[in-house]
């Protein structure tokens, strides 16, 4: 298909800075919520989201899990130095593996205050964990990559144990404050399980046990992906042309159940959160890939979706060459990575239905759900205004269908 050009001025809207949510409210299910199908609007709350869901629907949700990716240093002198782990290069880029590393490990990062930190120069920090204290130290080994080793004292402790311990909760910036207690488990899912990500998938921040009991009760069968958040999710427009802008590349990992139970419920499929979205549609065109010969690699390209054919695969038969390929593998789970990048003129192959919040003008997330709503978007989000309702991470929530 032929790339449309996407003018960004209209994809932007007055946010203003008070309707930004700063902090959760005291219960995850007693958000607000909007629900547009068919053109037409209402607003509810949460806990009536298992009856609007019909009782025939695969829900499929991101377990992946925030880590603690702000670490805090201080030089001998005093200085301030602030890591924010992005992306690990070594001895692994594979996240699952680097967070059980026990041995020195290399992360992509981005450094606050980094002019004072220099080359080769090794901070230390002391770390307590359960009865002892560990020492974690930190060398800038290639200042223009902004890669950085860290490794610590006891060869019984991975690199995700000296993290939870001792880094700070990755907020997005957005919000202008400090973390606080309460932050480390509400800025957490209830069902995150896969530690990776550097940012939560907000719209599963709404769920409870409560919840996800009486979608079993209705019959709703529910399946999960991981895709680990990176802090590209916040990393605003800048280039003239949008389709420029770069997407940053995001883990994915799925199993074959949840890529059996998509390929039988085709037509039927809900997603919690832009990123299962993302995940869903990138396998998808990893089965065309397949089908193209293009290789075996999971690895979407941001425009990949865009390149001109003359026919495409049903999503059926997408999933069956993914399946046809684990099947020729012996694999239980397919790891890659995705860069996709979903605006206006793109056409859902696998997704139905769209539980999300409420997102930033002007953003690749704002492009998505008016590649969902087409020009209706504004009507949704000025109706979303209007009544008051909180927007953002830590904001109210949404049930769209896709037409």
């Amino acid at each position: 298909m032929q790339i449309p050009a996407i003018d960004l001025t209209a994809y932007e809207y007055t946010l203003p800075p008070e309707k930004i949510a700063k902090f959760p409210l005291a219960k995850r299910d007693s958000s607000k919520l909007l629900h547009y199908k068919d053109g037409q609007i209402s607003h509810l709350d949460f806990g009536q989201i298992p009856d609007l869901l019909p009782a025939d629907t695969l829900l499929v949700y991101n377990d992946t899990k925030v880590i603690p990716a702000r670490l805090i240093f201080q030089r001998e002198t005093g200085a301030r130095i602030e890591i924010f782990l992005l992306q690990p290069i070594a001895p692994t880029t594979m996240i699952p593996e680097i967070m059980l590393a026990k041995h020195p490990v290399i992360w992509e990062t981005m450094i606050g205050n980094a002019k004072k930190w220099k080359d080769g120069e090794v901070l230390k920090g002391l770390v307590p964990f359960q009865d002892t204290t560990i020492t974690l130290q930190a060398r800038l080994i290639d200042r223009e990559a902004r890669q950085v080793e860290f490794f610590w004292d006891s060869t019984e402790v991975a690199f995700v144990d000296v993290v939870e311990a001792s880094g700070e909760v990755p907020l997005p910036p957005y919000l202008n404050r400090k973390p606080v207690e309460e932050d480390k488990s509400r800025y957490q899912t209830v069902y995150s399980e896969k530690e990776g990500a550097v940012a939560a998938p907000t719209a599963g921040l709404h769920f409870t046990p409560e919840i996800f009991g009486q979608l079993k009760s209705k019959g709703i069968i529910q399946a999960q992906v991981t895709l680990h958040v990176s802090a590209g999710t916040f990393q605003p427009i800048k280039a003239k042309e949008v389709t420029e802008h770069p997407m940053h590349s995001e883990q994915i990992h799925v199993n074959r159940e949840t890529i059996e139970r998509i390929s039988s419920h085709l037509g039927k499929v809900v997603t919690v959160g832009t990123t299962s979205v993302r995940t869903l549609e990138s396998l998808y065109w990893y089965g065309v890939k397949l089908l193209e010969g293009k290789g075996e690699d999971l690895k979407i390209e941001k425009l990949f979706p865009y390149e001109e054919r003359k026919s495409l695969p049903t999503a059926r038969e997408s999933y069956k060459a993914i399946l046809a390929l684990m099947d020729a593998k012996s694999l239980e789970t397919i790891m890659g990575t995705t860069e996709i990048f979903i605006f206006p003129g793109y056409e859902f192959k696998v997704v139905k239905g769209l539980i999300t919040n409420f997102h930033q003008p002007g953003s690749t997330l704002i492009l998505l759900i008016a590649t969902i709503l087409g020009e209706d978007w504004k009507r949704v989000y000025g109706e979303a205004l209007a009544n008051d309702y909180r927007f953002l991470s830590y904001g109210d929530s949404s049930l769209l269908w896709i037409a």
